[in-house]
């Protein structure tokens, strides 16, 4: 029933199945549902310094010929390797600079920079007191006018008259600078939108030329940044650590070594 349907609906426009079937498997009928389209085969590595580091390692367990289909395939075996080593430590390091501040499910409990400036500010606040204990001492030294005196007060003497120009020379040294920026006036921030200057990444880029001037008239276009994805020794120590083949291995001494 329905294929009469389809029939009735072909010979309605004209086609008849029958004859179309037949001269499609008349036609070219060895090429239909077998045509099949091969790429060039290249290999990752070059195929002639490779072969030879084969031969040399082959020489050494008593192998004298190596045919290019191994070459190919090591080349291949190793193109694999390094696209999945890629693609783990890509992972690991994606996962170290991902950031979960502004993540609304996490809140947070410790503010270890803010702890490392308080006793920053502690220590400071210490070093200063005993800067002024030393520098009240070292006045008093300065100070007394006695006859006899010992070679621990003469120390002192000199100490304070040395701290003395030392602060004296700073002063002069800060009413220089102050001086100096006086004079300069006020520094003038660059324009970015300017004419003939393009905007790219945040950066400024100057046009020149007719044609290229034309393009900075209008406003400044804004390419998106593309995102550089950073590895590091770290996230590579990290891989080694949690591949089997390579958490005892001699490379990854050698790397923790660094």
């Amino acid at each position: 029933r329905d294929d009469d349907d389809i029939n009735d609906v072909a010979s309605m426009a004209g086609v008849n199945l029958n004859e179309e079937s037949a001269r499609i498997m008349a036609t070219n009928s060895d090429l239909v549902g077998t045509q099949m389209q091969s790429c060039k085969d290249e290999p990752f590595l070059a195929a002639i310094p490779l072969h030879k580091r084969i031969l040399e390692t082959a020489k050494k367990l008593g192998i004298t010929d190596v045919p290019a289909e191994v070459v190919t395939f090591i080349s291949h075996a190793t193109q694999s390797r390094l696209r999945t080593v890629i693609e783990k430590v890509t992972v690991i390091t994606q996962h170290r600079m991902e950031s979960y501040k502004d993540d609304e499910w996490y809140e947070q409990a410790t503010d270890v920079r803010s702890q490392l400036k308080f006793f920053e500010q502690l220590e400071r606040l210490e070093k200063q007191r005993k800067d002024e204990q030393e520098r009240e001492i070292l006045l008093k030294a300065a100070k007394s006018r006695s006859r006899q005196e010992d070679p621990e007060q003469a120390r002192l003497k000199q100490k304070a008259k040395e701290m003395q120009q030392q602060e004296l020379a700073q002063m002069r040294q800060r009413d220089a600078n102050l001086t100096a920026l006086a004079a300069i006036g006020p520094r003038k921030k660059r324009k970015l939108d300017a004419p003939g200057l393009l905007t790219i990444g945040g950066e400024g880029v100057g046009l020149c030329g007719g044609s290229q001037a034309g393009l900075g008239t209008g406003s400044p276009r804004q390419y998106p940044r593309q995102k550089i994805t950073r590895v590091n020794l770290r996230d590579f120590i990290f891989y080694m650590e949690q591949e089997r083949e390579m958490s005892h291995s001699l490379l990854l001494y050698r790397a923790l070594l660094k």
